[in-house]
Order: C-alpha cells, then sequence, then structure tokens
C-alpha cells in the first residue's frame, strides 16, 4: 500500500496584473492558510518522503511551507508537469518514485487537482485553495499505479474545516 497526498496550492494574489500566471503570489488568505494546512499535516502525523510540486510560485510557497513545518524540506523537488498538467503525466511522474518511498506528496493547480483525484478514486471531492486529500493506493510499487488507480479515499482537509 502507498500513500498520496494532493494538495492544491494555497489562495493566490490577482493584484499585479503584469505578473504571469506562474509567478503570481500567495495572497493574504494564501498566506494564512498554507501555515495552517502544513499545522494540519504535522499534527495528522504521516510525514510525504517525498514532494513534488508545480514549479508555480503560489505552489512552491505551499510545498515549502508543508515542508518546512514537516521538517522534510530536503525532500521536496519541483516539477513543471505539475503545472497544468494533465492526470496521465501526474501518474507517470509518480511512476519514476522508488518503490521504497511510502508517501509522496503532489502539489499543484485545479483543474487538475481534482480531475487527478477523481480518476484515483472514483470519488468527486471539491478541494478549494489549501485543501489536501489522504489517497491509500493498492500498489507495492508506484510502477504499478494506473489513472484508474482503485485508491481509497481516506480524507479530504479544507481550510476552513480548521478552527
Amino acid at each position: 500500500m502507498k500513500d498520496l497526498f494532493i494538495v492544491r496550492h494555497a489562495k493566490s494574489s490577482w493584484d499585479a496584473p503584469e505578473l504571469s500566471d506562474h509567478d503570481r503570489p500567495l495572497n493574504r488568505r494564501g498566506k494564512r492558510d498554507a501555515p495552517r494546512m502544513a499545522q494540519w499535516l504535522f499534527e495528522y502525523g504521516r510525514m510525504p518522503d517525498r514532494i513534488v510540486s508545480s514549479t508555480a510560485k503560489r505552489a512552491r510557497k505551499t510545498a515549502e511551507e508543508i515542508a518546512n513545518r514537516c521538517g522534510v524540506a530536503e525532500r521536496l523537488e519541483l516539477n513543471r508537469e505539475l503545472y497544468f498538467g494533465d492526470p496521465e503525466s501526474w501518474v507517470e511522474l509518480l511512476r519514476n518514485t522508488e518503490t521504497e518511498v511510502a508517501c509522496v506528496m503532489l502539489v499543484g493547480h485545479n483543474p487538475g487537482v481534482e480531475d487527478f483525484l477523481e480518476q484515483l478514486t472514483g470519488q468527486y471531492e471539491r478541494l478549494p485553495t489549501a485543501a489536501i486529500a489522504h489517497v491509500e493506493l493498492p500498489v507495492e510499487s508506484w510502477r504499478d499505479i494506473s489513472i484508474e488507480g482503485g485508491g481509497r479515499l481516506v480524507t479530504v482537509q479544507r481550510p476552513k474545516e480548521l478552527l
């Protein structure tokens, strides 16, 4: 069994229209929610062995917050495929993960995160900004994952649900 966390980046700012979409930073709510979700994950107690984030600034900052809070900053890597990549490219990225890695976190964007989650589990879940979904995958090796992965949705945590 492998564990996968699917994270939608925290809320981004639209205050600087001259910035490219890729370079948009977190807004005030995003800067508040990213640490709260990182704390939730820390308390949840399941730390990722590998964190792969979109290269977009808002996703990278969300991933850095989580990685730093959970003490796994050295496990963070950036991958442009998570910036508007389709679910098939996300599966391909996971297939290249070493077998000994038990838990991976992917940080990306909508609609990709919701589409990916639905295809892996057969369940649609709304993932607002900064939401984290935990999926168990019935595989022994990441090489064996498929887009219809038969994954089991364990939980979804949304920022608004935190007190």
